[in-house]
Order: structure tokens, then sequence, then C-alpha cells
């Protein structure tokens, strides 16, 4: 528990780190750009050192350690993530060689971030009716089978504070039938040190756990109900060695 004096500098100190770490988004889009449109290896390159001095900066500046454990896939798989906040995509993302991710479509349109995900291979889908979802989701990932690499999704859907329970989305289940291939799960605990919305960045150890993958052609049910358990169990376990309380929030 933080005193009032320490508080008010950990406010001071994330709003300095929130700014610089913005501004160095928009320099390295800016210097990477030339590369990125000749090569979608560009665009790589941008992200993955984008990636690295966010986590530099957030131990420097706030004290928040960051921590990649488990054995991130290199393979052509399918990767299932709880997802807190911003953090983990960076963490996630600066694991493995060529992520990319199943994303709203609404942020194709966000300043740097949308093109440069777009170059990358990340999907955009459309929210609105679940079936009709799925399917433009399974069109779009189709589509794009030739890109390989690791396409991650979020299983939640959103992003989930911690210690709230929200239910696992079918749309997972179809990209597991559709695609073949293992699933990777991966567990969290950065809400506790990065939330979904505030200023406030805390003092800590913030960790993605990429766990123990899932073969492929399991039945949909038993398939469902293994990466939730695997997650959520794993998750649960890392909040607590955060210190996380849930009657605390």
């Amino acid at each position: 528990m933080m005193g009032p004096v320490r508080l008010a500098l950990q406010y001071v100190l994330s709003l300095i780190f929130i700014v610089q770490m913005y501004l160095m988004m928009a320099i390295m889009a800016v210097v990477f750009l030339p590369w990125a449109l000749i090569s979608p290896a560009g665009a790589f390159a941008a992200c993955q050192s984008f990636c690295l001095w966010v986590r530099f900066t957030a131990r420097w500046l706030i004290g928040l350690k960051t921590e990649i454990r488990g054995t991130p896939p290199r393979d052509a798989v399918l990767v299932a993530a709880k997802h807190q906040s911003f953090l983990d995509i960076l963490l996630i993302f600066s694991a493995m060689p060529r992520p990319r991710f199943i994303m709203k479509r609404e942020l194709i349109w966000t300043p740097i971030l949308g093109q440069y995900a777009l170059r990358i291979g990340c999907i955009p889908v459309n929210r609105g009716r679940r079936g009709a979802a799925i399917k433009q989701m399974l069109a779009d990932v189709a589509s794009g089978k030739d890109k390989g690499g690791q396409l991650t999704i979020y299983a939640q859907g959103t992003r989930v504070a911690p210690g709230v329970k929200a239910p696992y989305k079918i749309g997972i289940g179809a990209l597991y039938q559709e695609l073949g291939q293992d699933c990777v799960p991966v567990a969290t605990n950065v809400g506790v040190f990065w939330p979904r919305h505030g200023i406030l960045r805390k003092p800590g150890v913030a960790v993605v756990d990429f766990l123990p993958r899932i073969p492929a052609g399991k039945p949909l049910p038993e398939f469902m109900a293994e990466l939730e358990q695997a997650v959520e169990t794993r998750s649960d376990a890392l909040l607590t060695e955060a210190g996380f309380r849930p009657d605390a929030t």
C-alpha cells in the first residue's frame, strides 16, 4: 500500500511514462515507415522495437518489470489469450516471431496503430450479431492463411479486469476447428499493474505465461472447457502472486 506522497509521485511518473510512450510510438512509426512500406518485415521491426522500448521505460520510470514465462510458439498456431490491458498485447507480441491479432475493425482508423496492424497481417472484424461476426472472421482468416505466423485472439472478446469473470466466446472454438492447428493458451496478471482505464501504473512484476498447447482436433466442447480451465486457473494464480485481492477492488 503506497502512502499519499508515494502515490502522488507514482501518478506523476505514470503520466510521464504514458506521454513519452505515445510520443515514441509516433517517432518510431515515422522512422520505420519507408521500410514498412517496402516490406512487412519493416512493420514487424517497428512494432518489436516499440514493445522493447515500452518494457524498458516501464521498468525505469514506474518500477514495472515484465516477464514472459512458458514457451512462446514459433510455428503456425492459434494463440488464445486473456486480455486485461494494452500491456498484454505488447508482451505477447514481443514474445513471438510473427504474431498477428484478431482485432476490432474500428482500430484500423486509429492513427499509426491501425495502419501498422494491417501491415503485419492483423485481421479486423466487425462487431455485430454473433453469427455474422463469426462468419466474417472465418472468411477473413481463410483469405489470409498464407501469411502463417501466430494468429492471436482474445478468448473473452474484450479486456476483462482482474477478478472479473466473463464468458469465453465461441469464436475461438470456430477458429480452432477451421484452422486445424494446435492452440496455445496464454494467462496474465498485467491488469493489476496496468489497468484498462486511468493513468496510474503500479510497480511490480507483470507476467504473461504461455501454457502447454492444446492439440488440434479435439471436440469443440472439450476444447472450450480445457482452454478456459487452463487460462483462468493460471491467471488466478498469477493474480495471487501479484498480491491481488478481489475484495480490495
